[in-house]
């Protein structure tokens, strides 16, 4: 019998398991029975102080961000394969140099959806171009997911306009290092997805999904069924890359089937170019 299918084995991710795959850069956490209980790693690590965990994973990026003066995110998501127009011509270059048909494949792919890497630096550029010479409390953030992809696209696009942008990263065995266009103090590590969730949610004034893949589709279901059922308030939606998202999810079929209401359909628009997109949050806050 497998691990897997043993009733007694865990079905989250360890905190602990966690960080000693991490031990390897240097930073291994060693025992000492004589600390005080708040400064003792190991004991916070247990599993009987997980909801201890939560509150610190809720706490720490709340107060940096109020820190920060960050009160209003414009979320986005999308893949975390996609690159730039450069370094996705770069791989064909160097696919057809090889002479490997899949990797040639491959390759072409990354450089068909490059479109969606550049759209989403350009979206970054308008949010934060906007709010440069707005006052404090009406400037309006990118925040993402920290990793590469459309995440670093928003995230680069923001920091050339000359914003700081929001970096929510995931801590997963095969993580790769968070974006260098999140500043050091807003670039934040979870070991929880809820709590990472929580967070884009807290200060999001609007969500823009770009194509992406399983965890594109979570935030994005996630999001909508927040608004749906009003546990959050409504913010809009936006599924950027119309033709993505129309041959990916039928949604005509779920009204069709009646497990949604055709109003629900109104909880998100498409767009197609940056442009379009931060219209349509203007248009929804009168900006």
């Amino acid at each position: 019998m497998s691990s897997d299918s043993n009733i007694h084995a865990q079905r989250l991710a360890d905190a602990w398991a966690t960080l000693q795959a991490h031990s390897d850069r240097g930073l291994p956490l060693d025992p000492d029975a004589s600390r005080l209980a708040f400064a003792d790693p190991e004991f916070l690590l247990r599993r009987e102080t997980r909801g201890i965990r939560f509150q610190l994973e809720l706490l720490k990026p709340d107060l940096e961000q109020q820190a920060h003066g960050i009160e209003n995110t414009i979320v986005v998501f999308g893949s975390a394969r996609f690159r730039s127009e450069e370094e996705a011509q770069a791989l064909v270059q160097a696919a057809e140099a090889g002479g490997d048909e899949a990797v040639i494949r491959r390759a072409r792919t990354l450089a068909r959806n490059a479109q969606w890497y550049e759209k989403a630096r350009a979206f970054g550029k308008l949010v934060a171009g906007y709010s440069a010479a707005k006052e404090a409390r009406d400037k309006l953030f990118i925040c993402t997911g920290g990793g590469p992809g459309i995440m670093q696209a928003a995230n680069r696009g923001a920091h050339e306009a000359g914003g700081i942008s929001v970096g929510l990263s995931i801590a997963l065995p095969m993580e790769e290092a968070p974006n260098p266009y999140v500043p050091h103090d807003l670039s934040f590590k979870f070991h929880y997805f809820a709590l990472r969730k929580m967070h884009f949610m807290m200060r999001a004034k609007a969500l823009v999904a770009f194509p992406g893949g399983f965890g594109t589709l979570d935030e994005l279901f996630e999001v909508i069924t927040l608004v749906q059922t009003r546990k959050a308030r409504q913010v809009p939606i936006v599924l950027f890359g119309s033709d993505y998202w129309k041959r990916l999810v039928q949604f005509d079929v779920l009204v069709d089937e009646g497990v949604i209401s055709p109003q629900d359909l109104d909880l998100f628009r498409y767009a197609d170019q940056p442009e379009d997109a931060w219209a349509i949050i203007r248009e929804f806050y009168g900006l």
